[in-house]
């Protein structure tokens, strides 16, 4: 448990400093917390956890457990160097010590979860990382649009929590115990109580996933929330739903994959075609991405429905890839949104004329995301297409290609704007602060060169296959 142990010190400390430092010092609060966050993560990636468990089996460690909370530190540490500008802001400078001790334990949370060898440690770690989730997304409570989509996110979330536990209550009371080991190989097709658990665990899974039919809150929540906010929680919070789900569905209800397959086909169909579709109407681009996050998702679930170790590796690779394309949309939106406010796609018409870093940024950003050779997002698709493809899912990875085509539009319509379309006003010449341009670095440099050191992807299905 180093991993956690080391980052609830960090948080500790960074809410003892909110609580004794003077006025004058805490002028370099954000500086703190983003040198210990990235101490941090520097730290984690240097770990090199051996196969183990506590708790009884309730928690396990393996090294891809390592390096996917490795890859969770890196894109918190993110999400802190794109939010300086808001959180010095009035409003919310006076509670900066909570934004960053309130998401360091939502990240303990997701910890927790990822690394759960039984079904309440799972739960326990969702609801950890849930619940101060909320208080982050209306995190602006005197904006209207953030206090409403915390009440959205919160309610949803809550219904979606209950749903899973009744779920697991079925599992517990067919098998008799919630660990991993103890239900896998009990758990009977047959039975409707076992039927009942998994479908509900997926609905509760869908949710975080924002897989359609359940992706309603996604859009409301993504553009009411701060843009950081939007931007942690559409990588961080999704990435370890993700992979503790591709984990639980590999060894607890792999006996069931006959059951499980075919509700993710149609799941992952009707979730690209419809995110899609509605993201080419969208004109606010918080919104845009947020379609555009419940389509990623749905490839996302292309990994997760292999129910393999190589699909394991898909997910763990196309949530690096994501990470470093979603974070520079949205450190892109954030620099400009702190200076003007203006987040819609015809607030950027002209911007490479007057923000040509920004723009080119942006531009590198909607072509990883849209699969475009050779950024990051173009490898991490071909990956998940492969592992579904090597389970013989071609009909439904030619359709999600297909889908590629409709994501390009309004992925384009973005590049577009900012390189092609005229206007008369223009974003004025912006100067981003020092903590959001290395963000903004450190996104660029991963979608051009992730994919290009193929070493990464060799060593993400090393340490999968040795789970």
């Amino acid at each position: 448990m180093r991993h956690e142990l080391l980052l609830i010190a960090v948080a500790i400390v960074l809410l003892l400093f909110d609580l004794i430092a003077s006025a004058r010092v805490k002028k370099y609060h954000h500086l703190i917390a983003c040198t210990l966050t990235a101490g941090f993560t520097v730290t984690s990636f240097l770990m090199h956890e051996e196969t183990s468990s506590v708790f009884g089996g309730m928690y396990l460690d393996t090294a891809m457990h390592g390096l996917v909370k490795s890859l969770l530190a890196f894109g918190t540490l993110l999400t802190f160097l794109i939010s300086n500008t808001w959180l010095a802001k009035p409003e919310t400078a006076i509670k900066r010590g909570e934004f960053y001790v309130i998401t360091l334990f939502t990240l303990v949370g997701m910890y927790l979860m990822i690394s759960s060898g039984h079904f309440l440690m799972f739960y326990i770690g969702l609801e950890t990382a849930s619940i101060p989730m909320a208080t982050l997304v209306a995190f602006d409570k005197y904006r209207r649009h953030s206090a409403e989509a915390g009440a959205k996110y919160i309610l949803a979330a809550a219904f979606a929590s209950a749903i899973m536990l009744y779920g697991l209550s079925m599992i517990y009371a067919f098998v008799g115990s919630l660990y991993f080991e103890d239900i896998a190989p009990v758990l009977s097709s047959t039975s409707y109580m076992c039927l009942i658990g998994l479908v509900f665990f997926l609905a509760g899974a869908f949710f975080k996933l924002s897989m359609v039919p359940f992706h309603l809150w996604t859009a409301d929540v993504y553009e009411g929330a701060p843009t950081p906010v939007t931007a942690y929680l559409s990588v961080i919070s999704k990435g370890s739903m993700a992979f503790a789900a591709t984990v639980i569905l590999y060894t607890v209800f792999g006996n069931m994959v006959d059951i499980w397959q075919p509700i993710f086909w149609w799941i992952i169909l009707i979730t690209i075609t419809l995110a899609n579709l509605f993201a080419v109407r969208q004109q606010n681009l918080k919104r845009l991405l947020a379609f555009s996050s419940i389509s990623q998702a749905g490839y996302l679930a292309l990994g997760i429905m292999s129910g393999t170790a190589m699909g394991m590796a898909t997910v763990v690779y196309y949530t690096v890839a994501y990470l470093c394309s979603n974070f520079a949309a949205f450190g892109v939106i954030q620099a400009i949104e702190d200076k003007t406010g203006k987040v819609t796609l015809a607030d950027y018409n002209g911007l490479y004329g007057t923000n040509p870093k920004l723009a080119i940024t942006m531009m590198l950003a909607m072509f990883s995301l849209g699969g475009i050779p050779f950024f990051a997002g173009f490898f991490s698709k071909f990956f998940v297409f492969a592992a579904a493809a090597e389970q013989g899912q071609y009909l439904l990875v030619f359709l999600a290609l297909l889908n590629t085509i409709i994501s390009l539009y309004y992925y384009l319509l973005v590049v577009k704007a900012m390189f092609i379309n005229k206007t008369d006003a223009p974003i004025s010449t912006l100067k981003t602060d020092a903590y959001g341009r290395i963000a903004l670095v450190a996104c660029v440099l991963g979608m051009l060169f992730i994919g290009l050191i193929s070493p990464i992807f060799d060593y993400i299905v090393s340490i999968s296959f040795g789970m």
